[in-house]
């Protein structure tokens, strides 16, 4: 992050974000002081404070919302600064590319599949993290073997009702066991802000990986860079092995 500094007097810094954006350094101690809040006065007020700045966490591209303490729970962002909402009778999710026999599914068809349960740890590159969460969905392992992927296919990419975030999987990370089509998390429905009805949860990597308002699993031959890897994150983001950061992973 540059700082730059302006006309003595009234000297300004600025911050610079991830993406270039120059943002007041007032700015920056502002968001950390509405964060302390909640660290000192506890989670409700916490809560408070994060949907107050919504706004600002659901198009951060500066980096600046990392900065807010979470107290042990989620923050919302979208890439394209609004929250997209399908119901689950308008949610249908297309299986394509190199494979066999394409699938089209719709919601009470995925939750008709075998479940998979898993409580694991939910790790942001931004720092934050949410502790045994609770997760049920399809192996996505079996939606793949339930197509019959080609020979000759190596990754698969994924896509993100919003219209603009994308993902990327080699084969081999999505047919691990704790790699879900998720349809529940903290023992409910997923909600349209968490990136329901249905969304991507690949526990042992970072958060971006675990694309928000998924519809389509698109099987290829070669590497696809996602929507976050294009703005300079690691494509194979294990948790603690990329990114520059040192983060416990996920067990």
């Amino acid at each position: 992050m540059a700082v730059q500094g302006e006309a003595e007097g009234d000297r300004v810094e600025q911050v610079e974000g991830r993406d270039g954006t120059p943002v007041g350094r007032r700015a920056v101690l502002g968001m950390v002081g509405l964060g302390a809040i909640g660290v000192v006065i506890g989670a409700k007020v916490q809560s408070g404070v994060a949907r107050a700045l919504r706004p600002l966490t659901l198009n951060d591209r500066t980096g600046l919302a990392s900065l807010l303490p979470g107290s042990g729970t989620f923050r919302i962002y979208s890439v394209t600064g609004s929250l997209p909402s399908r119901s689950t009778s308008q949610w249908k999710l297309r299986l394509d590319g190199l494979v066999d026999t394409p699938l089209d599914l719709n919601y009470q068809q995925l939750r008709a599949l075998a479940p998979t349960h898993l409580t694991k740890d939910f790790q942001c590159v931004t720092g934050w993290r949410v502790s045994k969460v609770a997760w049920t969905g399809v192996k996505l392992a079996d939606l793949l073997d339930k197509a019959g992927v080609r020979a000759g296919a190596t990754h698969l990419r994924l896509y993100s009702f919003d219209g603009a975030y994308t993902e990327s999987l080699t084969l081999a990370q999505a047919r691990r066991d704790d790699v879900l089509v998720a349809y529940e998390m903290l023992g409910k429905p997923v909600t349209h802000e968490h990136g329901g009805p249905v969304r991507l949860y690949v526990a042992p990597m970072y958060g971006y990986k675990s694309l928000k308002w998924l519809e389509r699993i698109e099987v290829v031959n070669t590497l696809v860079p996602g929507y976050w890897e294009d703005l300079g994150y690691d494509v194979d983001a294990f948790i603690g092995q990329s990114n520059g950061r040192s983060d416990t992973p996920v067990s």
